[in-house]
């Protein structure tokens, strides 16, 4: 079956639209899966707070494949490749929701980052290719829509479908999608041919998944998931020599995944790290509200859900100043700032307690959405501001990685912390809410480093941001 050639008007607004979808399944996904963990545990015989796994093992998968997606899309074509992604996500959603146990689906999560690793980078390659540079920022604030979309639809149909049908539902609804994506992407997704091969870092490539995985997974296992505390220490050793050995190796290798040149860059140097510190608590607040909400007051998913949308409402109104409040005040100061503000918000969202009026809890919860989007909007702009040419993919890549795995580490973070507190207080009545109580207030602190971080930024007060990217 032949494509419609690239040039056609059609065939361009088309491809926007796949692109689109594979981005709102993806951002849906997202979000939907974490008001359903409380029931998924019960179903599964497992405890409601160690289900981290199940999102740390996406997000995982797909921090540490992103760095070969670029390699991958010019080796076998963008159209194949964005196929075989969507193909492997839908495959992944239908072994989730077969499975049986908590360990059956950790592994189905891991096809769906396989496929999910490789939908969105490998769909703006294929606009970029597609559109003139002038174009390009147009059709990528298109697609960016669908990523508004997914998250306010996320949590209150999650919610909604493990209420009145299962938590398996979650995933079947990816199916239908996902198959009349397969269909559109061979069939109008531009052919783009293979590209002259470019060496790959296989080696780099090899220690530096090596290094996150064994980290991340030491991280998940301090949380009691049954590894001892001697597997948990050699991970950790392993991880940061994987880690380590991998910067040694770029340092020395003509072709690196990331050429150590690029972190002679200030702004890239500091955005990477204020990224991975200020998302191990931005990244773990929305697997733990969820169970804040049901776990600790015992509210329906669906009430649960539909709650999580005052964070979307506050996000997505705070968006629109984000840029303004840079340009008046300049990066360092709002980061610094606003790094404050996350941890101490995060920290009040431990104050939650039964006979709470429901309207604190919205405002805490459309508080964090709001100081939580000004995070993500000025550290993905502050990271890629001085990023050029060649320079500006490697970098736009490295930060996919390093949020992917910020995530994944957040989320195993405070796994972690709140199985250490429920061990602690087993004994006593309602120790539930107080893990997770004590649970928010410990990743609130942690979110404060990010304020060292960011300190070490230039004062740049009038330097215009870059257009926003899609942020998560």
């Amino acid at each position: 079956m032949n494509a419609v050639p690239p040039t056609s008007s059609m065939a361009s607004e088309r491809l926007l639209w796949l692109v689109a979808v594979g981005f709102f399944m993806q951002t849906l996904d997202a979000t939907i899966l974490n008001t359903a963990l409380p029931s998924m545990a019960a179903s599964l015989g497992e405890s409601p707070l160690q289900m981290q796994s199940v999102i740390v093992a996406y997000a995982l998968t797909t921090a540490m494949l992103i760095p070969a997606t670029g390699w991958v899309a010019d080796r076998f074509g963008t159209r194949r490749i964005y196929t075989a992604a969507m193909a492997l996500f839908v495959l992944g959603s239908v072994l989730c929701a077969l499975a049986p146990s908590l360990q059956f689906l950790v592994g189905a999560r891991v096809v769906q980052g396989v496929g999910g690793a490789m939908m969105l980078p490998v769909g703006r390659l294929a606009v970029l290719r597609a559109y003139p540079r002038d174009a390009f920022i147009r059709a990528m604030s298109f697609i960016a829509i669908p990523g508004q979309v997914g998250p306010l639809l996320g949590p209150a149909l999650g919610g909604w479908l493990v209420e009145y049908a299962s938590w398996h539902w979650i995933f079947w609804i990816n199916v239908p999608v996902g198959l009349v994506g397969i269909w559109a992407a061979w069939r109008w997704m531009p052919k783009s041919d293979a590209q002259p091969p470019r060496p790959f870092d296989g080696v780099g490539f090899s220690l530096l998944a090596t290094g996150m995985v064994a980290v991340s997974l030491a991280l998940d296992g301090l949380s009691g998931i049954g590894m001892g505390r001697a597997l948990v220490t050699v991970l950790l050793v392993f991880g940061m020599a994987s880690l380590a050995a991998y910067w040694l190796h770029a340092l020395r290798t003509p072709t690196p995944l990331f050429a150590p040149a690029l972190f002679q860059v200030r702004s890239l140097r500091v955005g990477l790290m204020g990224n991975l510190f200020a998302r191990l608590g931005s990244g773990a607040a929305p697997f733990l509200v969820p169970l804040m909400l049901q776990v600790g007051l015992g509210l329906s998913p669906f009430h649960a859900g539909s709650m999580m949308l005052a964070t979307v409402v506050g996000s997505m109104l705070v968006k629109r100043m984000a840029v303004r409040t840079v340009l008046r005040y300049g990066y360092k100061r709002v980061l610094q700032v606003n790094s404050v503000l996350l941890g101490l918000v995060i920290a009040c969202l431990g104050w939650i307690h039964p006979g709470q009026p429901m309207w604190l809890i919205l405002l805490q919860l459309f508080i964090f959405g709001g100081i939580n989007s000004m995070q993500f909007s000025a550290m993905n702009s502050v990271t890629l501001k001085d990023m050029t040419g060649e320079s500006a993919s490697s970098g736009n890549s490295l930060l996919s990685m390093v949020q992917m795995l910020a995530m994944s580490m957040g989320v195993a973070v405070a796994g972690a912390v709140l199985a250490s507190y429920a061990d602690l207080w087993q004994a006593r009545e309602g120790y539930k809410l107080l893990a997770l109580q004590a649970t928010f207030v410990t990743v609130g602190v942690m979110t404060l480093a990010a304020t060292l971080v960011f300190s070490q930024l230039d004062a740049d007060e009038h330097i215009m941001p870059t257009p926003d990217r899609p942020e998560g």
